[in-house]
């Protein structure tokens, strides 16, 4: 049996912007958050330069917006994009029709901060919303590896600080790559020629260093910088994660990315 997602606690009511495909599907999603004691839900909109316009006056903390606008089934993920350039304070879910690979990836890429298929329940829509506010990533098993399966796809991972220096060596970028690829510390050892306690230390240097505390952390961190390659599948036992992310520790350089660079914890759903 799934366990209860614990909502975090809220200590003001969140400003919640609802823009879906038409207008009477935004009128509904806004009636249906409206119920909900912690959101105070703007007048709903469903045309993209709407969004712009409603973002910039009312300065919602979360926005909800369809991947579909405009009749165009690709202008979410645009509007989503010049949200995060012009409004990085303000935080987009992703309304998807369905989770497909190619549309959570890209939702990520634009700078959503999670993503929601409209099969789900408004109960855990509002669930979404309220994590999403407290800087968090909402996203579930298969949204989450099919992100770490872009790993494979990204550029060579550079970490740099705030003055463009880099703040991994060669052996700790090594000891990611490693750890993108689900490797063990006995794995990591045999394969780059350590002993596992000195791996263990690398490890404790790199989590000090991206401000992280734990191996998914690093793989997320390594995706929201363009990645290292991985081969990674999941939890490996069927059950649902939720991710919970925060990027107060990252550096201030690092901001531009998609993706926090630092996950506080996984939260089973």
């Amino acid at each position: 049996m799934a366990h209860a997602i614990a909502l975090p606690e809220v200590s003001e009511v969140i400003r919640v912007l609802a823009a879906d495909a038409t207008r009477m599907n935004s009128q509904l999603l806004a009636a249906a958050l409206e119920r909900d004691k912690h959101f105070e839900v703007l007048d709903p909109v469903s045309d993209a330069r709407g969004i712009l316009a409603a973002v910039a006056k009312e300065k919602p903390a979360v926005v909800v917006i369809s991947a579909e606008l405009d009749d165009d089934k690709r202008k979410g993920f645009e509007i989503a994009r010049e949200l995060h350039a012009l409004h990085p304070e303000t935080r987009v879910v992703m309304l998807l029709d369905t989770s497909e690979r190619s549309q959570v990836v890209e939702a990520f890429r634009t700078g959503a901060r999670g993503v929601f298929c409209r099969s789900e329940s408004l109960m855990s829509l509002a669930r979404c919303i309220l994590c999403v506010s407290e800087g968090q990533i909402w996203a579930n098993s298969k949204e989450l590896r099919y992100l770490v399966e872009a790993l494979g796809e990204a550029l060579p991972l550079r970490v740099v600080d705030t003055r463009g220096a880099a703040l991994l060596s060669r052996r700790e970028v090594e000891v990611v790559r490693c750890v993108a690829e689900g490797l063990s510390n006995r794995e990591i050892a045999q394969r780059l020629g350590l002993t596992e306690h000195t791996v263990k230390n690398y490890l404790f240097r790199i989590f000090d260093k991206l401000g992280v505390s734990k191996r998914v952390e690093v793989v997320l961190y390594a995706y929201s910088l363009g990645g290292v390659a991985a081969r990674h599948n999941g939890d490996g036992n069927g059950k649902t994660l939720r991710p919970v992310v925060t990027n107060k520790s990252a550096p201030q350089a690092l901001s531009q990315f998609p993706l926090p660079a630092a996950v506080s914890r996984l939260v089973k759903a």
